[in-house]
């Protein structure tokens, strides 16, 4: 993947300003799929992470397969300082996609965090790391023998929303969004406006105003373009 340039490090700050819920709403407002359902941080991160993505897909050894590489070990060799790693593994929980090695290397490359549609191991050793890690469930079973990598930088699917690497996510604690990069500007440019109207909101309801007052659509109008 090329390296970032200026824009894309401006568009970073200010994903990084915004939460996963105002990128949300924006991606409703602008018709397009991107919140991962279901994935959530799998140990207590505070903070925001956001970045450029690098797909990654797993998944039983398919009949027309190569040899194998062990798990992400490819993509990590090539990951940049900021890249998120997005991991497809359809869903699935009974068996790890990362663990404690993976993560080990991957604060060394400067990643970001790592975002798996499926489950993780070792997560003690990815929070000491301060390597943030979401997905869908922790276990203990390893991937040996069960899965392999299939194919990196390659469009995937997760939770429902296409991916691609370059598109950008962003990760809370509410939750994990991808937004596609040719949308990356008119969501965040929407996502700001969404945030504006909802800090405009609370400070009323804080000076006294009646909630229901507030909330009513005449006081305080959507922004254009949402619904």
């Amino acid at each position: 993947m090329n390296a970032p340039t200026p824009a894309d490090r401006a568009l970073v700050a200010r994903l990084a300003a915004l939460d996963s819920c105002a990128l949300s709403d924006a991606l409703d407002g602008l018709g397009a799929a991107g919140a991962l359902t279901g994935i959530r941080p799998l140990w207590p991160v505070r903070r925001t992470v956001v970045g450029r993505i690098r797909t990654l897909r797993v998944g039983p050894k398919e009949p027309e397969s190569g040899p194998t590489v062990h798990l992400a070990t490819p993509l990590l060799a090539d990951a940049g300082v900021g890249d998120v790693i997005l991991v497809d593994a359809g869903g699935r929980e009974d068996v790890s996609s990362w663990g404690g090695i993976l993560s080990t290397a991957a604060t060394l490359a400067g990643v970001s965090g790592v975002v798996i549609d499926g489950a993780c191991r070792d997560i003690g050793e990815s929070e000491q790391l301060g390597l943030p890690v979401f997905g869908r469930a922790v276990v203990p079973v390893s991937a040996r023998g069960r899965i392999v990598q299939l194919a990196m930088d390659e469009p995937i699917t997760v939770a429902g929303a296409p991916a691609r690497s370059g598109d950008y996510l962003i990760g809370d604690v509410n939750g994990v969004v991808i937004v596609a990069a040719e949308l990356a500007e008119a969501a965040v440019e929407l996502a700001e406006r969404i945030a504006a109207r909802e800090a405009a909101m609370v400070a009323a309801v804080r000076s006294g105003r009646p909630v229901a007052e507030v909330m009513h659509d005449s006081q305080f109008p959507t922004p254009k373009g949402t619904t």
